[in-house]
């Protein structure tokens, strides 16, 4: 039991959503700790909005709120659970916002509940920008010259006594939301503007700007009992400026000397002391890379997305060590789970190198701004081990999913000198890649350091790289020059390119162990990378441990991108999780150092490395396992499909023949035809005349799309032939390998169906319905389960098809159809045959176990033998909405109009008894702030116009201003709607954008025929209410159902709580 007696019920907070700057790290830190709370015999009650993670798993907690995250719903549950404490510090800044609401609104104090871990004084003492900067002045620690501002004069007066540039911090935001670098006052009062905006408390912190100083990162940890250690030190390669989610980060810190390691390692251990800290924190400096001086950039007083990166460099379980010591326990009393031996105020030592590298979402966002500063882009990250930085520089960026496969980008290769140079003057996604090139044309070291200020070590480094690969292209390739090479973590396929010769041998790779320790004791938890020499501790681990069960490798999802997110790895983690129950030894191999996939005890063994073809053959050769599963990560997982089965892996589920099939164009067409099946007629074109050809035949609009796509990337619809010359530009600038398919689009209601199938029988869980029409990328639409305006005929068609499908498919576990009902005739939009990401949030919703079934049925069990029966399982009593969740406050430029695009990073669940409770919840969850009164703007395109009327009227009668561009505002006139009329941008002030400015506006219906570029008007409008957080519609759909919520008049206090154990 815990050493404080008086807690028996823990309340845990979750993060949410995910969005850029919170990602899967705290799911990850989040179920560590719920573990480790239910490990000490202790209830656990959790609330948390997202459906997508293992965290609200019914495994996981006693009690399951998936509710939004605000302090009305968790006084709801406070009240009606009766907690007697709270653990908030592992929910990222969502779960310390929510603390520090929760105590100064006397909630805590009311209900009796305490809070475990870092206290309220402490968290302030981290987050106040003012109160952080009087504990660093008592204990001496130097911090930038700064002031504090919650006005604009204020910030321009600083500016005058110091210079610029300037670095703008908000308090109490997440990821550096609206900071920024302000080069002259113009720029310092645009910045402010918008971070006065985002701070909950109206306050940013101003300071001079130190770029180009080393950022260095303490991870440490401290108990009650003043015991306190480092875990891992880590340092950017981008000199400071630049958000360290952005930055490539290395751990250990490789380039400082010892004096200066040892002078930050004590400055972190006196800060997390002073300010009481008790658990995980981190600590950001800057130190000039010319002197000893330093400044400590901040504290974070709570695990972090460094914490889950040191996590899983060291091995050392971070949540679940700090969740110990909320609980009481001392470091001294906990042993280290890795080695079994050891306690956890040992300090891990490293015998390898870690490279973390950020993973954007700029391929999606053709006109994104690329530059990086102090606000993060970055929607994930892989992280890559190696024996030196070279090898894992060259791991992390096969593993990063660019298409590349070392330092090369085709680009650069192809620009002079000077555009290269002036490429670096500016900060952004690709610039180690610009620094190789820059190097291979002979730019030195010295020179490269000047202008960049990244460390010359890292550039060494990367010359090694530059020399390894000129030597390779030189004379014959010999077997002395393969080692090399091997040693520096290329590939046999690379070495042959930039050889021209064949490889003179093949060296498989050897598998080295994380164990905490550098070797020193014998590690328990097996986690292992590849390298190469000639020792294998897998298999040294494999002999010393042989169980005699069956093996099988479960391929994990890489990175967390737009359209494949958190939502495999659920679907991976249920896989291992079952396996194991059946008796088999589960093998995870993945990158992606946020996710519960990769924690040290999930399977059976990890392999941490890229998902690269000869990468996972290499783990193949090693394991020799039974089986492979593919179908739970995504398409990363299922691109490796058709080179295992070559191999002669056995694939569990779905062959790589049928996985083929659905995915082919010209296949796919004839099955269809062959069950009789129709869908939207489409051609496949391969070149801009031909795109013209295909849509003249099938008549406007259309919808454009690669062949072999996830997330619905690079697809439009298209109204004109300039629309089609335009995407076709963009699509041959990529290296078109595979068609382009153009369909003739059909607005109807989409549907969308997971099944489990075995081959003969199939069993669909749910019906999912979008509120908006066909068009919105699914992954970006409100949807509704179960299905509510779908008649009996067309659910039967459904069912018939999907039953007709899955058999035609041979698929075996679990397969995706997308259809269209367009007027009441079912159409077939698209089939995947893998895991999809509703099956969280069905799993939890309808009380089917999704994966643990496909799993057992690809182990030979069937639907029957489990005890289903074959076809639609009926609807529960619930009814649950998805609503997607966007972080377009971090993407600048980027159009925020819904199309066939995905652009949402997460989502939130509401469940309710109906539908408009459902909704309502799901909607403030995903953070809609649902005004009664105020203005409404609305600006649609032609086709919409008859649409909006019956919305404008019922926004008109609800006692809402209207608002309207001229030809919107025309028509609500027209049918008696008093609208008031503003002008577009481009017809002068005072315009929409004065207007949204001017803070009467509350919601903002805008359609367009046109978007993606940043110059238009529609996107301007746009893009202004994101950054003024005005709740913008983009969908006539959405904007209806949210009208009628309102109308409603329902509130928070009318919906009840729904404990998702209890479905």
């Amino acid at each position: 039991m815990p050493k404080l007696k008086d807690i028996k019920k823990v309340l845990v907070i979750g993060s949410g959503p995910i969005i850029i700057g919170q990602a899967a790290e705290f799911d990850y830190a989040g179920t560590q700790a719920c573990r480790a709370l239910k490990e000490e015999g202790l209830e656990v009650v959790l609330i948390n909005s997202n459906p997508a993670t293992i965290m609200t798993d019914v495994h996981v907690a006693d009690r399951v709120y998936v509710e939004p995250i605000s302090d009305e719903f968790i006084e709801k549950i406070i009240k009606r659970e009766r907690p007697d404490s709270l653990l908030a510090t592992l929910g990222g800044q969502v779960g310390l916002n929510m603390a520090m609401k929760l105590e100064e609104q006397g909630i805590l104090d009311k209900y009796n509940v305490r809070l475990l871990g870092t206290q309220i004084s402490a968290i302030k003492r981290g987050e106040d920008r003012e109160m952080f900067k009087e504990t660093m002045e008592k204990i001496h620690q130097p911090i930038p010259e700064s002031t504090i501002v919650e006005t604009i004069e204020a910030a321009c007066d600083f500016g005058k006594e110091i210079g610029y540039p300037l670095i703008v911090r908000p308090a109490y935001t997440l990821g550096g939301t609206g900071g920024g670098i302000a080069e002259n006052e113009e720029e310092l009062i645009d910045i402010v503007q918008k971070g006065l905006g985002y701070s909950p408390i109206g306050q940013c912190l101003i300071e001079r700007s130190i770029a180009g100083w080393k950022e260095i990162e303490y991870e440490v940890i401290r108990d009650a009992a003043d015991n306190c250690i480092t875990v891992c030190s880590m340092e950017n390669f981008d000199p400071v400026g630049i958000h360290t989610g952005d930055s490539i980060v290395i751990a250990p810190a490789v380039t400082l000397t010892d004096r200066e390691y040892q002078m930050l390692r004590t400055s972190a251990l006196n800060i997390i002391t002073e300010l009481g800290i008790t658990g995980g924190c981190n600590v950001q400096y800057a130190l000039n890379p010319d002197s000893f001086e330093y400044c400590v950039i901040e504290v974070n007083p709570r695990v972090s997305r460094s914490s889950a990166l040191a996590s899983k460099a060291t091995g050392y379980p971070i949540a679940k060590v700090a969740t110990r010591i909320a609980i009481g326990y001392t470091l001294d009393e906990i042993i280290n789970q890795v080695t079994g031996k050891t306690y956890a105020c040992f300090e891990p030592a490293l015998d390898y190198v870690v490279v973390k590298y950020p993973k954007w979402a700029f391929d999606k966002f053709v006109y994104a701004k690329r530059t990086l500063g102090t606000q993060m882009k970055a929607t994930g990250e892989v992280m890559a081990i190696g024996t030196s930085f070279e090898q894992a520089i060259m791991k992390a960026v096969r593993s990063i999913e660019l298409g590349v496969d070392s330092m090369n980008m085709k680009k650069y290769a192809k620009m002079s000198l000077d555009e290269i140079m002036e490429h670096l003057k500016v900060v952004d996604d690709e610039r180690a890649f610009q620094v190789f090139e820059a190097l291979k044309r002979g730019v030195t070291v010295e020179e490269l350091h000047e202008k960049t200020m990244i460390d010359c070590w890292f550039l060494n480094k990367l010359l090694n790289l530059v020399h390894l690969e000129q030597w390779l292209a030189d004379g014959t390739l010999t077997e002395q020059k393969y080692k090399l090479a091997k040693q520096y973590g290329y590939l046999d396929s690379t070495i042959e390119r930039m050889s021209g010769q064949k490889c003179p041998m093949h060296q498989h790779a050897v598998y080295k162990m994380v164990d905490t320790c550098a070797g020193e004791f014998k590690a328990e938890t097996p986690y292992f990378y590849s390298t190469y020499d000639e020792e294998n501790e897998a298999l040294q681990f494999m002999e010393r441990t042989a169980s005699g069960k069956k093996k099988v490798i479960v391929f994990g999802s890489g990175p967390i991108r737009i359209g494949q997110g958190i939502e495999f790895d659920y679907c991976s983690v249920h896989c291992v999780w079952t396996l194991k129950e059946m008796g088999y030894e589960a093998i995870i191999c993945n990158n992606n150092p946020e996710t519960v996939s990769t924690d040290f005890d999930t399977g059976d063994r990890l392999y941490f490395d890229p998902l690269t073809k000869e990468d996972v053959a290499n783990i193949v050769q090693t394991e020799q396992p039974y089986g492979v599963v593919v179908q739970f990560g995504g398409q990363t997982a299922i691109n490796l499909t058709r080179y295992l089965s070559d191999m002669g892996v056995k694939i569990l589920g779905t062959t790589a023949d049928d996985i083929d099939a659905a995915e082919d164009r010209e296949r796919f067409d004839e099955l269809l035809a062959k069950c009789n099946i129709p869908r939207p007629a489409g051609l496949t074109v391969m070149n801009t005349e031909e795109a013209l050809a295909a849509a003249k035949q099938l008549g406007y609009p259309v919808l454009m799309r690669p062949s072999y796509v996830l997330g619905g990337q690079n697809m439009i619809i298209a109204h004109s032939d300039k629309d089609i010359v335009e995407y076709m530009a963009i699509i041959m600038s990529h290296m078109i390998e595979n068609p382009v398919l153009i369909d003739k689009y059909m607005m109807g209601t989409e549907v969308e169906v997971d099944a489990i199938c075995d081959g003969t029988d199939f069993l669909i869980p749910g019906i999912m319905e979008h509120v908006e029409r066909a068009g919105i990328h699914s992954g970006d639409s409100i949807s509704i389960y179960p299905a509510q305006n779908l008649n009996q005929k067309v659910t039967d068609t459904i069912v018939r098809y999907t039953g007709l499908l899955a058999k035609e498919l041979h698929a075996v576990g679990l397969i995706n159809i997308q259809y269209v009902v367009y007027n009441n005739e079912v159409y077939v939009i698209e089939v995947n045959p893998r895991s999809s990401r509703t099956v969280p949030y069905i799993s939890k919703v309808t009380g089917i176990p999704m994966v643990d079934l496909a799993t057992k049925i690809m182990l030979g069990e069937t639907l029957k033998s489990l005890g289903y029966e074959s076809g639609l399982y009926p609807s529960g009593d619930y009814v649950a909405v998805k609503v997607p969740v966007f972080s377009f406050e971090k993407l600048q430029d980027v159009d925020t109009m819904l199309g066939p695009e995905m652009k949402s990073t997460g989502e939130c669940l509401g469940i309710g008894r109906t539908f408009e409770d459902a909704l309502l919840k799901g909607l403030i969850a995903a953070g809609y702030d649902l005004k009664k009164e105020g203005g409404v703007l609305i600006s649609v395109r032609d086709s919409d116009k008859q649409e909006i009327i019956p919305i404008a009227d019922r926004f008109s009668r609800m006692g809402f201003e209207l608002y309207g561009t001229s030809g919107t505002a025309n028509v609500l006139n027209h049918n008696m709607i008093a609208t008031n009329l503003v002008r577009k941008i481009s017809e002068g002030e005072p315009n929409t954008i004065t207007l949204l400015e001017s803070g009467k506006i509350h919601y903002m219906i805008s359609t367009s025929e046109k978007g993606r570029m940043p110059a238009r008007d529609s996107v301007k409008m746009r893009r202004k209410s994101v950054e003024r957080s005005i709740c913008c519609l983009t969908a006539i759909d959405t904007a209806s159902a949210l009208s009628k919520i309102l109308e409603s008049g329902r509130s928070i206090d009318d919906v009840e709580l729904v404990d998702i154990t209890k479905i």
